[in-house]
């Protein structure tokens, strides 16, 4: 007599997901260096970190979307901030559990192996959450991480997110100007998106701001939204801001004066949007 076993196929969001994981994984030895954290990334980096300070003060519980290696965590530890990293990479959560290690910052940041199409699995109540680079860009339900953040966020409390925008003028001009008119126009596409990295496959999703802020808006008010890097490149193009210094700091001010202004800031490689809990 045999006994039969059946087994679950993985769905297409299972896949999806896997292979997202994946291609973090492939890339969370280096990604401290120029893949993920050149001069163009780091001044929206501290954006974040400047916004997140003006929002909440140190000694407030935060909860990191998407940590990485966890340089945001770790920054935020240090200036007294309580941290919750999370990463649906566990390689990137071995790097940024590391990272506090050396750091001397462990007794206030935690890292943990939790996606964010798993938020249901974090207990608390945090004074914030914030999210930098695109995390949220791979949740496969923006409305369900909504539902969470209002579960785990105090009444009054700040969501800070830095998104991937629809809208890159230098991106579009870029790949136009190669012929490459499909890349050009990859943000524009509705729905899930995938995007190679280190021969693995990150499928996202690409947002205008309020687009993005409808899946909150049941629990969440608008506070502001502006653009990063809309006069300044993508960080991929690293290598022009590299030969031309003086040129680019020129745009970065105007990014830094001009992004939050209507229409230009629903542009940009990313946009930096805060939201606070009703």
């Amino acid at each position: 007599m045999s006994t039969r076993h059946d087994t679950v196929a993985p769905t297409p969001l299972d896949i999806r997901l896997r292979e997202t994981q994946e291609a973090f994984d492939s890339v969370a030895t280096d990604y401290d260096g120029p893949r993920g954290n050149n001069e163009l990334i780091q001044r929206m980096r501290h954006t974040l970190w400047a916004t997140v300070r003006a929002e909440l003060p140190a000694g407030s519980r935060l909860l990191d979307l998407g940590c990485g290696t966890g340089i945001d965590a770790v920054e935020f530890a240090r200036s007294r901030f309580r941290v919750t990293a999370s990463d649906w990479s566990p390689r990137m959560v071995e790097r940024a559990r590391e990272r506090a290690r050396a750091a001397g910052v462990s007794e206030r940041l935690d890292a943990v192996h939790v996606g964010i199409q798993e938020l249901d699995r974090i207990d608390g109540e945090f004074d914030g959450v914030y999210s930098n680079f695109g995390p949220l860009n791979c949740a496969p339900d923006l409305r369900q991480v909504a539902t969470e953040c209002a579960r785990l966020v105090r009444h009054g409390g700040s969501l800070v997110f830095s998104v991937m925008g629809r809208v890159v003028p230098w991106e579009v001009g870029h790949y136009a100007m190669r012929g490459r008119l499909r890349r050009a126009m990859v943000r524009g596409a509705r729905g899930v998106t995938p995007v190679g990295m280190n021969k693995h496959t990150i499928w996202t999703w690409y947002y205008f701001p309020r687009e993005f802020y409808a899946a909150f808006s049941e629990h969440f008010t608008l506070s502001s939204y502006r653009a990063l890097s809309l006069f300044l490149p993508p960080p991929y193009m690293i290598d022009r801001v590299q030969r031309r210094p003086a040129f680019y700091e020129r745009l970065g001010r105007m990014d830094d004066r001009l992004g939050g202004l209507p229409l230009l800031r629903d542009m940009g490689d990313h946009f930096l949007i805060v939201m606070h809990r009703r």
